[in-house]
């Protein structure tokens, strides 16, 4: 199978997966509430306590990574999912729903930890390295596109309370999706990795992947950011009318879905680590100017969001491709399933961090998160620029 022909395939199944996904977003505290009869002072701890018991899945994987398909790894995951949202009809207590919770997160850890190695998996040999920002991009926009698709037909459900259908489509679309990655060859099983001194221990003497990796939390704090205190800081920080929300965040969802091959095309004269120092410095901008709207007069106040949206957009559109790009370039060729697998901690420990930043920030002044986060990110700026010489000599080596 050719490699567009795999990446058709494995972009339909991606496609299937997020719309279902979307679709579940307005619905997964609502059916427990609504459905199951749970309070929500009880969904909501028990959802929360079963991603905090999936955070080891991405080290599990990382162990066995380099000794297992990625694909195959991803067909358990969509089929755990599968059985986990069917099994949403037997939830009637605290104990069943915490057992779906935990089945559910750790089918999605063990998804997102091997999909980007599958990803990777699609070069060709010879071919130029920095066709992987393309399939990267391309990946990016279908998970955003048909997450957006997913998410306002589910808005649509919540109005109808169609939550039971919701969620049967939800799980159905797993299936459908590991239907559909049977059309992607599995392939050989990797080669066993040399003998280099054993597993985690190698990369924990990898300090320059250490740091991309602690440089990507920031960067994905960055973000998430917009989703967890743009809503809070626009109705309560500026009294910033409440229908301006709904339209910034599908702004940013419509340009993500859309515009991350021409974001890559517009960054191929830099290096991976150089676009992503640029993505750092849009962040700054956005967060600069998210902290002076408190102090903008009223009439200028949707044109600054607006503006400061923007940059946001810019810094999301080069961070999502070449980050998960240089991190597969950036990882030795035998190894790169278990350093793909802990990279998505990055990920998982910025969705912990952010809304107790945001939060204890906000009780000093609704300006100091911004302004926190534009130092914060202009640090991990400075420490992504000296990554740029070690980084590009990986981006050379051979996979």
């Amino acid at each position: 199978m050719t490699d567009r022909r795999k990446l058709i395939a494995l972009g339909l199944a991606l496609a299937v997966d997020m719309l279902g996904s979307g679709l579940l977003l307005p619905v997964s505290l609502l059916y427990f509430t609504e459905v199951s009869g749970l309070g929500l002072s009880t969904v909501g701890p028990l959802l929360s306590l079963g991603a905090l018991v999936s955070l080891p899945v991405p080290l599990l994987v990382g162990h066995v990574a380099d000794r297992t398909r990625p694909l195959s790894r991803i067909l358990a995951a969509q089929l755990l999912q599968g059985a986990a949202y069917a099994a949403y009809v037997l939830v009637s207590g605290p104990g069943t729903l915490l057992a779906v919770a935990i089945v559910a997160a750790v089918g999605q850890r063990l998804f997102w930890s091997s999909f980007f190695s599958v990803v990777a998996g699609l070069a060709e040999p010879g071919e130029d390295g920095r066709r992987a920002d393309r399939r990267f991009a391309l990946a990016g926009m279908i998970q955003m596109g048909a997450t957006g698709v997913g998410t306002l037909i589910g808005g649509l459900a919540v109005a109808y309370s169609w939550y039971q259908a919701v969620v049967y489509l939800n799980a159905a679309s797993f299936l459908l999706s590991a239907a559909l990655l049977l059309l992607v060859p599995r392939g050989a099983l990797p080669s066993p990795a040399p003998a280099t001194g054993g597993g985690y221990r190698l990369m924990l003497r990898d300090r320059p992947y250490l740091l991309l990796i602690a440089v990507n939390t920031i960067y994905a704090l960055c973000s998430i950011f917009i989703g967890v205190a743009v809503p809070v800081y626009l109705i309560d920080g500026l009294s910033a009318p409440a229908w301006i929300v709904g339209p910034l965040l599908a702004a940013n969802t419509v340009l993500l879905a859309t515009g991350q091959r021409l974001a890559v095309r517009l960054v191929r004269p830099l290096s991976r680590a150089r676009a992503l120092v640029l993505a750092g410095l849009l962040w700054v901008v956005w967060a600069l100017v998210y902290a002076a709207a408190a102090g903008v007069p009223g009439w200028a106040l949707i044109p600054c969001l607006l503006a400061g949206m923007l940059f946001y957009a810019g810094a999301d559109l080069i961070h999502a491709p070449i980050s998960n790009a240089l991190s597969s370039a950036a990882a030795p060729p035998a190894q790169r399933g278990r350093y793909l697998a802990v990279y998505q901690y990055t990920f998982a420990f910025a969705n912990i961090l952010a809304p107790t930043f945001f939060t204890a920030l906000y009780s000093t002044g609704p300006a100091v998160p911004w302004l926190a986060l534009a130092v914060v990110a202009a640090a991990a700026s400075a420490l992504m620029w000296t990554l740029h010489t070690p980084m590009s000599a990986r981006e050379k080596v051979p996979a």
